[in-house]
């Protein structure tokens, strides 16, 4: 993705059916059916963290998401992570960069966050481990990690300075606001 060609602005900035037009275009339609989708429903995405790739002519190419999730130990306990993706380029622009570039910024703005907050939560993604170890997501901690529907165990990764102190076991769904 080239700067002078290209821009990223906040998610929340574009029509949200233009949003749902290129993940279906990216993922297909039936995509509502993934393990992923499960992990986070009824979550509204991390506005801070979540953006969109504009091409030259201002036409929305690709999208990055991302969602408060939990951790559910076998003991009740709910740790917070933050889930990654959708990552979604249109079909015709995959391979330009709009997804490095997606990443990139996402990351960049949860370190400042992290500045801000003084810690950073761990992030978890469904996803390849050759394209996403390049920010250092890995499944090192995620092997006894379960997600609510289908899903390949070597492709679930996470990355994050706190994953030392996350649990070893625990279920992944959608952040559950602890009682008051």
């Amino acid at each position: 993705m080239s700067p002078k060609t290209a821009s990223l602005i906040p998610l929340a900035a574009c029509d949200a059916a233009m949003v749902e037009a290129v993940l279906d275009r990216a993922f297909g339609p039936d995509r509502h059916a993934r393990t992923a989708y499960r992990i986070r429903a009824g979550m509204a995405p991390l506005d801070a963290l979540s953006f969109a790739a504009l091409d030259e002519d201002d036409l929305l190419v690709g999208t990055i998401q991302c969602w408060p999730i939990g951790l559910l130990t076998p003991e009740g306990r709910q740790v917070p992570l933050v889930m990654v993706g959708p990552v979604a380029v249109v079909p015709e622009r995959q391979g330009e960069g709009f997804g490095i570039g997606l990443m990139s910024a996402m990351i960049e703005a949860d370190a400042r966050l992290a500045e801000e907050r003084g810690a950073s939560l761990p992030q978890v993604l469904i996803g390849d481990a050759a394209y996403y170890g390049r920010w250092g997501f890995t499944n090192a901690a995620t092997k006894s990690w379960r997600c609510p529907g289908p899903y390949e165990q070597d492709r679930l990764l996470a990355r994050g300075a706190a994953l030392s102190a996350m649990p070893a076991e625990g279920m992944l769904g959608p952040w559950v606001t602890p009682a008051a």
